[in-house]
């Protein structure tokens, strides 16, 4: 990706709109990300399988010499201003949330003096690639820098965590701030989200492993499907799944005499699972029977990663997307339909939905060599299929890519 043409578009937008120099910028790349396997469970401290993809955010930012905050974007009209010295509740819908929510994050635990003007790009909002997770980690990163702060990359995981848990209120997991910082290119990203507890020991981050691509294995792309849906994800069914995996592990823990342990599936041992699922029935079972056999998924996949077995690996990812729909039911009937078609797209190893999966896109792995056929034939069945939605649908072949890093 040639990222010379976007550095120049904010250096421009930093000068006309904010006055500052173009020697004064600095910029903070911020990829966005995609979890092959492993879906809806790193909320529940389950191993999951991510990489972070050659498009994201961009920030493009100055010091400011003061506890203000300013700034805009390429993608939204809005200005937004605040103080490091104030806190702000959230404005929902409102863009500036997430630098609000990294002022908040961070100024728990470091001393924020001087804040930054900024100017952001990134194209793929709401779209189930963690937009939001990219530009929190772009927002970190660019005060931490014009603070003189050295924060260590699971410190910031985590700091990115508090940015959606407890500022904005999604009871998301790990995966996306892990992804989009620690992910290496041509590598895949594997999180054991019991196992990471956001420290370093001897400068190797616990519960992470990157496991190179098989030189073997024959040149894939991913391809990015957007439905077009974009509903806000807080007002979802996200928070509701969530709840009721924790019902569905205070039950099994109960049983496994286990009652004081925290409730995450996680926490409940396979064969205890196997020993007392019969004790969960409608939406419990259901969400309990996708955890257990997603992480069976992860473990498969991980194995055939190695092996460079690309064509098991894809399939185990349709297995994913099938449970995302029938045990931990999520989806729309236009991510649903744009799954089917993926997924039986010649030269397509594997798909599922991105993100959430209630909107945003469908993702794909897909041999190189039918790549370039494959994007028009699934624009022009999706349209065909939801014509409603036709001006918002698009699809985008990309690589992988290394974690957010300061330019």
């Amino acid at each position: 990706m040639d990222s010379t043409p976007v550095q120049d578009r904010l250096r421009e937008a930093m000068n006309t709109r904010h006055g500052i120099a173009a020697d004064r910028v600095r910029f903070v790349w911020s990829p966005y990300r995609i979890c092959p396997l492993g879906a809806h469970i790193d909320h529940q401290l389950g191993t999951v399988t991510a990489m972070a993809i050659d498009r994201g955010t961009w920030l493009a930012f100055a010091p400011t010499g003061s506890p203000e905050v300013r700034l805009s974007s390429l993608s939204f009209p809005e200005e937004i201003r605040f103080s490091l010295a104030e806190p702000l509740p959230p404005r929902r819908g409102d863009w500036g949330d997430y630098a609000r929510g990294a002022a908040f994050a961070l100024g728990r635990s470091h001393p924020l003096d001087r804040g930054i003007t900024g100017v952001t790009s990134g194209r793929l909002t709401a779209s189930g690639l963690s937009s939001s997770a990219s530009v929190g980690v772009a927002y970190l990163l660019a005060l931490e820098h014009v603070n003189e702060l050295d924060v260590a990359p699971g410190v910031n995981v985590r700091l990115d965590q508090v940015i959606e848990n407890d500022y904005l209120g999604l009871r998301n997991g790990i995966l996306d701030q892990s992804a989009i910082l620690l992910s290496r290119r041509d590598h895949l990203t594997v999180i054991d989200c019991r196992a990471f507890d956001g420290s370093e020991t001897g400068g190797v981050l616990t519960g992470i492993q990157h496991i190179p691509r098989h030189p073997g294995m024959p040149a894939v792309r991913i391809l990015l499907a957007m439905s077009g849906v974009t509903q806000a994800i807080l007002t979802t069914g996200y928070n509701t799944r969530v709840a009721e995996c924790e019902q569905a592990a205070r039950v099994l823990l109960d049983a496994a005499g286990k009652p004081g342990s925290s409730p995450h599936l996680g926490k409940v041992l396979p064969a205890e699972y196997e020993a007392h699922r019969d004790r969960l029935s409608g939406p419990t079972a259901r969400r309990a029977r996708h955890f257990f056999t997603e992480t069976r998924r992860v473990q498969d996949g991980i194995a055939a990663w190695r092996d460079g077995d690309v064509t098991r690996f894809g399939r185990l990812m349709t297995e994913s997307g099938h449970s995302s729909i029938e045990n931990y039911e999520c989806g729309s009937p236009p991510l649903m339909d744009l799954f089917n078609l993926l997924a039986d797209t010649p030269g397509v190893h594997g798909a599922r939905f991105s993100g959430a999966g209630f909107r945003g896109c469908c993702i794909a792995l897909i041999a190189a060599e039918a790549a370039g056929a494959a994007v028009p034939a699934i624009l022009e069945d999706y349209s065909r299929k939801h014509p409603e939605l036709a001006h918002q649908a698009a699809c985008f072949l990309c690589d992988t890519a290394d974690g957010a890093r300061l330019l």
